[in-house]
């Protein structure tokens, strides 16, 4: 499971992300000249559906849950986006995380709409039956507007493969035959696609090897910090080791480890899955959250939750390059701050847009029954995520956009609101 930091580095109220993605949106709308009807359509989310998930606990009690699924756009393909289980889940988040959605799928040029979904719950604290039959519950409540051409779920925050097969499972008795295009992220022997578990982490990567080519700099030798050390966080922290690269920080839920001559995140792995945290392994001296996002390194990849990067803390801030493995983690605020001091920032809807890409890979393979091998998957991967980087960087480039976010979300919500004038509004 994703694991994620959830305390704020300002200790202050966190930023409504629903709000940030307006900001974001309306940033690059004006800089297309974006008339105010298709504004209006392209910032309402679609659908949103609020569920009651009753439970039985072990103890024969009855817990009620709260969960949501919000699809945001359906211009250009079904809705596409995850699941997440965490007790922060809001409305706005999720329908901030579908817009985002949105905006990533069409940066990567991939014919699917954003969606997102979520459960107000404490996942760690249900045994795994619990979690199962809660997971079952969602399924049957949000199966209304689901479905392998309609919506199709993911894995998120807290949410995993086995999360993803009780779905695909759930959703295939009630249809009365095996239905594998209804989750991606599942495991690869019911449909689930090779490359898959590691797809965000090498989409992000490859993002900054682009960036590095971009900029001029080496990716070999280049100090990395990682807040957040789950799935995503903890594989491209080893990635960049692989590189080359130095790793000198990491930091999960407990708190952050750092060492100057560099951290082997495949041995904090191996203590993490142990020790049941990074925190204490040994050679490497113990820093907060906050800290690791202001060490003075050449990347700094937030892989946690949102505003992280804020107002009160990016004058702080001392990283060249900033690799956006989360949803939303830079407020517009702290944008403009770090853009005046040059810090280049990958945003978030490129940058972690690996794994919904290999997502579309993992549909396409169990739409046709046809599955691929790890380097097809990787090389698909590759081409469409360096396609994209040089997508933003001609559009920045020759319309003179002062920063990558922006220019994404430029070339996203011009290929939607095109998609959207060609199909026209119905009735």
């Amino acid at each position: 499971m994703e694991l994620t930091t959830t305390d704020r580095p300002s200790g202050k109220q966190a930023k409504n992300p629903l709000v940030m993605a307006h900001e974001q949106f309306d940033a690059a709308a004006d800089l297309l000249g974006l008339g105010e009807g298709l504004r209006k359509l392209l910032k309402s989310p679609a659908r949103q559906l609020i569920v009651s998930c009753p439970v039985k606990m072990d103890d024969g009690r009855i817990e009620v849950y709260t969960g949501y699924r919000v699809q945001h756009n359906l211009a250009r393909g079904p809705a596409k986006g995850g699941i997440r289980y965490h007790p922060s889940v809001t409305l706005d988040e999720v329908t901030a995380l579908a817009t985002w959605m949105t905006w990533k799928c069409a940066v990567v040029g991939i014919p699917y709409g954003g969606a997102k979904g979520g459960v107000v719950v404490d996942s760690t604290k249900l045994s795994l039956s619990e979690l199962e039959r809660l997971t079952r519950r969602f399924t049957v409540e949000i199966g209304i507007i689901i479905g392998p051409e309609k919506d199709i779920p993911a894995p998120d925050m807290y949410t995993n493969p086995q999360i993803m097969a009780w779905m695909m499972d759930t959703y295939s008795m009630h249809k009365g035959y095996s239905v594998p295009g209804i989750v991606t992220g599942k495991p690869v022997e019911i449909g689930g696609s090779l490359g898959r578990r590691e797809a965000t982490a090498r989409g992000v990567m490859i993002t900054v090897r682009e960036a590095c080519r971009y900029l001029g700099r080496d990716l070999t030798g280049m100090t990395v910090a990682v807040q957040g050390f789950g799935n995503v966080g903890s594989i491209a922290a080893e990635m960049f080791h692989d590189a080359g690269a130095k790793v000198v920080a990491v930091s999960d839920v407990f708190g952050a480890i750092y060492s100057a001559g560099g951290i082997g995140p495949h041995a904090v792995k191996r203590h993490e899955l142990e020790a049941g945290s990074v925190v204490g392994f040994p050679g490497a001296e113990p820093i907060s959250n906050a800290d690791l996002l202001e060490l003075d390194v050449d990347c700094l990849v937030p892989a946690a939750l949102e505003d992280q990067i804020n107002e009160s803390n990016a004058h702080r801030i001392r990283a060249k390059l900033i690799a956006e493995a989360a949803n939303g983690p830079t407020t517009p605020e702290a944008d403009k701050i770090l853009r005046d001091r040059g810090i280049f920032i990958l945003p978030d809807i490129l940058t972690n847009a690996g794994g919904v890409t290999v997502s579309y890979f993992e549909w396409v393979q169990d739409m046709a029954t046809f599955f691929w091998d790890e380097d097809e998957v990787n090389s698909k991967l590759e081409r469409l995520m360096s396609r994209a980087f040089k997508d933003i960087v001609a559009l920045m480039d020759t319309r003179k956009v002062p920063d990558m976010r922006t220019a994404a979300h430029m070339l996203a919500i011009e290929r939607v609101a095109k998609a959207t004038e060609l199909r026209g509004i119905y009735p």
